[in-house]
């Protein structure tokens, strides 16, 4: 959510950056909610007029009595019932008047980067960079699910019996591979300087509509019936949501956190979810980063943060490149976006298993979040970037990993959490 204080001095703006996002039919809203905060601003003053009214009013009771003036008196307290009662009017509209403004604001999309590539959807994604040679063995490469079934490690008929499509059972060596990488993912955020955190799975409405689009909200999150509770669908929400209303002091900047949390994600509009592949799944589990800074820092934090993420699949000899995120594929609360994209030789083409994301200043603006600086109060910024969210990256892990014979090499950092073993072998 922008600033309608910016709102208000650059509406071209904000209508060019609506077109430059190809949502063409909310450039009207701009014009919609100047005239509702026009409309507000005037209704509170006419407010800030009763009320001094009525006190100046008040004050002259109590004179009159003194005074003896009886009638007089009774006659100014009809009058100050009416100015209240005029100010309570005028108080409701100004409440209904600010939530229409709110209401338009929350999908007003927020001013993206200078840096972002101008393109409709997905198709107009940029490359930046690659890092590590993509190969092709000589051998196939079967498809995830034939790799994790050689080791008896997944089942999915019985997840769907359980659950439905879009869950699994992990077992054996890959289940212990599985949280072999997040634990190797927690312990190198946490060498790289971030404090550790396992937060709540479950956040309020409020926290909901705080950190993400009300698209998102609908396409992704699960809500608890009769309960004010959505499950996450990232770490990265209940870890800004730890901060909803507070005033954090200037010297405590920046917070690097990294959290670990079950996902859980209704997929909705996507292209459905596989029976057989792992790769879009209603639960998973991940390892996230998230950055709250001073708004000069987060174009730096930006590039360390995705940084992380190319540096941590490198030490695991899998090729990543980052794609920039062009403008009509950017969610409507972030500045800037570049996914992850892990090499795979299978299918002889990269694919996202990471997004990191800078959110300049809305989530603050709608979680209310301040900073206390030397200068006054401001909002920070918010980051955020996947370390790594398995399964996918298992699908990674294991193409670019996998020996002719069937066997899957363990890289030399994933060794201490595998109980030393260097490679895993078919069953």
């Amino acid at each position: 959510m922008i600033d309608i204080k910016f709102l208000r001095e650059n509406p071209e703006i904000v209508k060019e950056n609506i077109r430059k996002k190809f949502q063409d039919k909310k450039v009207a809203l701009v014009d919609e909610v100047l005239a509702l905060d026009a409309e507000s601003r005037k209704n509170k003053q006419q407010a800030d007029s009763l009320r001094a009214e009525r006190n100046k009013i008040s004050k002259q009771i109590g004179a009159l009595m003194a005074q003896g003036k009886r009638e007089e008196a009774e006659a100014t307290k009809k009058l100050v019932t009416e100015k209240s009662d005029e100010l309570a009017a005028c108080e409701a509209k100004e409440a209904e008047l600010a939530k229409k403004v709110t209401d338009i604001m929350m999908v007003i999309p927020n001013i993206i980067d200078p840096e972002v590539p101008i393109g409709e959807d997905d198709s107009k994604n940029v490359e930046r960079e690659k890092f590590g040679e993509p190969a092709v063995p000589a051998f196939e490469i079967p498809y995830h699910t034939d790799i994790m079934e050689a080791f008896d490690g997944i089942d999915l008929d019985s997840a769907r019996r359980v659950a439905g499509n879009g869950f699994y059972y992990l077992m054996g060596d890959i289940a212990r591979l599985h949280s072999a990488v997040i634990a190797y993912a927690r312990d190198f955020m946490i060498n790289r300087g971030f404090t550790y955190c396992v937060p709540p799975f479950m956040i309020r409405s409020d926290v909901v509509t705080g950190v993400m689009s009300f698209a998102e909200m609908d396409a992704m999150m699960y809500k608890i019936e009769g309960e004010d509770l959505y499950l996450i669908g990232t770490s990265e929400h209940s870890m800004i949501g730890k901060f909803i209303d507070t005033i954090v002091p200037e010297e405590k900047l920046p917070y690097t956190l990294t959290s670990y949390s079950p996902c859980f994600r209704k997929e909705k509009g996507a292209h459905g979810i596989e029976e057989r592949g792992v790769y879009r799944i209603h639960q998973f589990e991940k390892q996230e980063m998230i950055v709250i800074c001073k708004p000069e820092e987060s174009k730096e934090w930006f590039d360390k943060l995705w940084k992380n993420t190319v540096d941590l699949f490198r030490s695991m000899d899998i090729p990543v490149r980052t794609l920039e995120c062009c403008s009509g594929d950017l969610a409507d609360l972030k500045v800037r976006s570049i996914d992850v994209e892990a090499w795979s030789p299978r299918q002889q083409k990269y694919f996202e298993v990471g997004s990191c994301s800078n959110l300049g200043d809305a989530q603050a603006r709608r979680l209310k979040i301040r900073v206390n600086g030397k200068d006054g109060k401001y909002l920070p910024h918010t980051l955020n970037n996947t370390v790594v969210a398995p399964p996918r990256m298992l699908i990674a892990f294991l193409e670019n990993n996998l020996n002719e014979d069937g066997s899957v090499n363990i890289p030399e950092v994933l060794r201490p959490y595998m109980g030393g073993l260097e490679k895993i072998v078919r069953k």
